[in-house]
């Protein structure tokens, strides 16, 4: 009798809690409470109060009871299927259902809404009808559940990818493969907070601990709980078609019991502080406030993770903390900048890993990589400030750099590496977090070559000068490398912009040529072939932006490698590798008929077959470029000319091609033909 009293003690201090004047708070509710169920005969006044609508009053007086919505008919028919469902007594059906659609409607007007089939506002308001309040607490409740609770847009989906791409990698990139995305499964978790799929006792232990909570993102950690649990059954259905993936999946919260809820709760805070912070401290307005952009998020290649959680979790650790719970997250800082930049400053805990090596010299990346993970266990063998499992890495921050950083992190994360996150804005953000202390901050920090103190200088600069004046100084500016050589290129490139041809001979070879026999007549050739494609060497600084490349292209066919390679119209074939613009690489081959561009892509495990790709008529390229720097990684930009002869891109393909140089002779030499057969 003593242990029921002790264990009932808590009980008791909620109801005293819940009777005091001042209504409590989640927090003060989750203290008493310990993540325990709430009682049944609490729940409704514990709910109201983590809600805090207690006191909000009845707002239904404002409903002038018309039902004249365009849908009117389709709420009541949903209304009276929810309450079928229900098994509410006869004689109380007509007097639900009638709450029911005053709630809907009432909800529509006042918010400017309109109700579809299928939305989850009727699974929300299920388990609320079930506590059997006044109308008015039903409807404060759906509505402060719906304003604070339910993610705005699409974005969830991208949420949880990148999650299960950080938790459970190996999983993410098998649901990849067969193109499963989380909006389909999930949409019947997220905006019916798991009221549409699972038990109606699982739900009210579900929602008791999730208010408490107080956290809106913490649907998303119970989601990618509920996808992990299933990690085994999911992985064994490697043969199944995408659809029975998809209704497993959907499924799964369909067996949870309110037993388990609690153990589920606990598994969903564990991952949660296994997350870097600012990941959903960035993302909350977006996702449950004003809004923001999305491309945030949903185009990320990894999990980001803000310059101040990185810096506050590897530099300024309180003494404190020296000995951190397992739970927490600690990071081992990857810097990706090339060799000249981390040179010129870099944070003391940070390890260096040129990201050009990954193309310039493959074998030294590799042992680069090997070097880095060696480095990344005895740090955390020793306890050392610098250790940490969670890999962040750092780029530059601008985005004609860190394409190669993405190339670097795509490498990790194709390996199924777990806990990838990468700064966000990189070596820019920390710069500015740290201001006028970067030198006690900064390891070897040169204001002289820091591409970001010669940034600022160069724009305090343009504020003193003249147009002409700041663009010669940026032009002379040798400390800025990339900007340099991106504006030469462009230079040049708008010498032989409107011209018909521009052959490509050899991509690494100088542009500045003075070989006058490859130069064309631009007056000559615009009348004779009117519009035409444009080729140049370009640094391609910034060409690429606005071009949204899809990552998740269907593959047109399988096809026989072999049968392709004898295909007669074949004129040359290319091994290389397709460089997706999230940094994905893959093993491919490029073949060029007198026509098209075509690219198959190997299918792993299953030798001799590939995916194509890519299928293009060469008449659509009208740009091909390369960089300086990489000269074998070549960029093919399809699109039209306008009449006034400006290049209008609408698509591109990226590859890295050995002797890119025979390549591209081909390809141009077949373009030319074409040109000449059509005139």
């Amino acid at each position: 009798m003593a242990l029921d009293d002790k264990e009932n003690t808590w009980v008791l201090e909620l109801e005293a809690a819940l009777l005091d004047t001042e209504a409590p708070s989640a927090s003060d509710i989750y203290a008493i409470c310990k993540g325990q169920p709430v009682p049944l005969n609490l729940r409704p006044d514990v709910w109201q109060a983590c809600l805090d609508v207690t006191d909000r009053g009845n707002q239904l007086i404002h409903f002038n009871e018309v039902f004249d919505l365009p849908e009117q008919n389709i709420i009541r028919e949903d209304c009276q299927l929810l309450v079928g469902k229900l098994g509410n007594e006869d004689e109380d059906k007509v007097s639900v259902v009638s709450d029911l659609e005053s709630i809907i409607t009432f909800y529509c007007k006042n918010r400017g809404k309109i109700y579809e089939r299928g939305n989850g506002w009727l699974e929300l308001l299920g388990p609320l009808v079930a506590l059997k309040l006044p109308r008015s607490s039903t409807y404060n409740l759906f509505e402060a559940i719906r304003d604070v609770y339910i993610p705005r847009g699409e974005i969830s989906s991208s949420v949880l990818r990148l999650l299960l791409l950080y938790h459970e990698p190996e999983l993410c990139s098998f649901l990849d493969t067969k193109r499963v995305s989380p909006d389909q499964y999930t949409k019947g978790w997220v905006n019916t907070l798991f009221a549409g799929v699972c038990s109606l006792p699982a739900v009210f232990t579900m929602w008791d601990l999730y208010f408490m909570q107080a956290d809106p993102f913490f649907m998303m950690f119970l989601s990618l709980i509920m996808v992990i649990n299933a990690r085994e059954q999911i992985l064994s259905m490697k043969n199944e078609d995408k659809k029975i993936i998809v209704d497993t999946l959907a499924a799964m919260p369909v067996a949870l019991e309110a037993d388990d809820v609690t153990d589920f709760c606990s598994l969903a805070q564990y991952y949660s502080m296994k997350t870097p912070s600012s990941f959903k401290q960035d993302l909350y307005t977006i996702m449950f406030g004003e809004g923001g952009d999305e491309k945030f998020i949903s185009h990320a290649l990894c999990l980001p993770v803000s310059a101040q959680e990185l810096i506050e979790n590897s530099i300024e650790l309180p003494s404190s903390t020296t000995n951190p719970p397992i739970e927490s997250v600690k990071f081992f800082l990857v810097d990706c900048r090339p060799a000249e930049q981390y040179n010129a400053g870099h944070l003391p805990t940070a390890f260096h890993l040129d990201c050009n090596l990954m193309l310039q010299e493959p074998a030294a990346f590799s042992t680069a990589v090997q070097a880095l993970l060696q480095a990344q266990r005895q740090a955390l063998a020793v306890g050392s400030n610098a250790g940490g499992e969670h890999l962040c890495f750092l780029g530059s921050g601008r985005q004609e750099e860190d394409q190669y950083t993405h190339m670097v992190v795509a490498s990790f994360l194709q390996k199924q590496t777990q806990y990838v996150s990468m700064v966000s804005n990189g070596y820019q953000a920390i710069h500015e977090y740290f201001g006028d202390e970067l030198v006690t901050n900064f390891i070897d920090h040169n204001s002289q070559h820091c591409l970001v103190c010669n940034e600022n200088l160069s724009q305090d600069n343009s504020n003193e000068s003249s147009p002409g004046k700041s663009k010669n100084n940026n032009n002379s500016n040798n400390t800025d490398l990339f900007g340099k050589i991106g504006l030469a290129m462009k230079l040049k490139s708008q010498e032989v912009k409107g011209k018909l041809i521009d052959y490509i001979v050899n991509p690494s070879a100088s542009i500045t040529s003075n070989d006058n026999s490859k130069k064309i007549n631009n007056d000559t050739k615009r009348t004779r072939y009117h519009a035409a494609p444009v080729f140049s060497i370009d640094d391609d600084h910034d060409a690429d932006v606005g071009v949204d490349a899809p990552e998740n292209e269907e593959p047109v066919e399988v096809v026989s490698i072999q049968q392709w390679l004898k295909d007669p119209k074949l004129l040359h074939s290319f091994d290389c590798q397709e460089v997706k613009a999230n940094g994905y690489v893959y093993e491919s081959r490029l073949l060029v008929t007198d026509t098209q561009l075509i690219v198959l892509r190997d299918i792993p495990g299953r030798k001799g077959a590939a995916h194509v790709i890519v299928k293009r008529p060469l008449s659509s390229i009208v740009k091909i470029t390369s960089r300086k720097r990489h000269p074998d990684l070549i960029t093919f930009k399809y699109g039209t000319t306008q009449h006034n002869e400006t290049l209008v891109i609408s698509d591109m393909d990226r590859f890295l091609i050995p002797n890119a140089s025979e390549a591209t002779k081909l390809i141009s030499q077949q373009i030319l033909e074409q040109l000449h057969n059509s005139d």
